[in-house]
């Protein structure tokens, strides 16, 4: 694997890789004047992001981060960090549906950090992940926020290929996340799910259902109003809840494919960016394609 370094880039030391592929992106947004640019870009291995686009004007920089490998193996190891400086706006996401592919007996990782400084809003916007029946994967989410600096993001499974008639069988996944403002947590998470297991169809699990997504809102302006509309905007397949906590609006969504619940998340986006990022909602080009 070969470090890229282009003039807004300065690539990262390479270290061995052993078995599976090593992959690390670290990116940095600023805001100079209006406008909030991609002023830091390193990486290596496979995990890259395209140009900086404004398909809604200079203040928001939309990224489209992109692991031409297509998915995690076992034994892979990718890490991405983004920092949003003091009034950055960044939207990040992806081109498809990432994958989790059946290992052999190695467990594959994917360590995601996010920071963002005061004032500054990072929406971290991916599309599904599909975890192949026999795979082994550790995901792990950290959100850092200072002041009145906003998050939403989101984190939707599909368990098995669906598609073609594949169940979560075999297998784990082990999930963390934690998101804290000013070093005091808002929300943490830990839990692991087994292919095969009593879980997937638990009523306190999967009930049954292959897919299941979170969507998260951590902002100051988050209120028993923006709760109230949320409830009012009801999935049309599936099942969804929506928790307000302090700072932070929660919803949960379980179906039978991804296509409902990423329409329910969108609606729950589009009510409440206006409200905590003061810009009504635009949907990314690449989820058209």
């Amino acid at each position: 694997m070969n470090a890229v370094s282009t003039p807004e880039t300065h690539a990262l030391a390479e270290q061995p890789a052993g078995r599976g592929w090593r992959a690390e992106l670290r990116l940095g947004y600023e805001r100079r004047g209006g406008r909030t640019v991609l002023a830091r870009r390193e990486h290596v291995g496979p995990l890259v992001v395209q140009r900086a686009l404004y398909p809604e004007g200079e203040a928001v920089c939309h990224t489209i981060l992109v692991h031409p490998p297509a998915g995690i193996a076992g034994g892979d190891r990718l890490s991405v960090d983004l920092d949003v400086g003091p009034g950055a706006h960044a939207l990040v996401t992806t081109p498809g549906a990432g994958k989790w592919y059946r290992s052999a007996g190695q467990v594959g990782s994917l360590v995601q950090r996010i920071e963002v400084a005061a004032g500054g809003v990072c929406e971290w916007l991916p599309q599904e992940s599909i975890v192949f029946d026999g795979a082994l994967g550790e995901l792990s989410s950290e959100v850092r926020l200072h002041g009145d600096a906003c998050f939403i993001g989101t984190e939707m499974l599909c368990f098995g290929r669906t598609a073609s008639g594949e169940r979560f069988g075999h297998g784990e996944l082990a999930m963390r996340t934690r998101i804290e403002r000013d070093g005091r947590p808002l929300w943490l998470e830990r839990g692991v799910l087994a292919g095969g297991s009593a879980l997937l169809g638990a009523a306190v699990g999967m009930q049954g259902q292959p897919v299941g997504g979170s969507f998260v809102v951590a902002s100051p302006h988050c209120d028993g109003a923006l709760l109230e509309c949320w409830r009012g905007i009801e999935t049309e397949a599936g099942e969804g809840a929506v928790t307000l906590l302090p700072g932070l609006l929660l919803a949960r969504w379980l179906g039978p494919a991804c296509e409902p619940g990423r329409a329910w998340f969108a609606r729950l986006w589009a009510a409440a960016r206006p409200v905590v990022a003061g810009r009504p909602a635009q949907t990314p080009r690449i989820w058209n394609t």
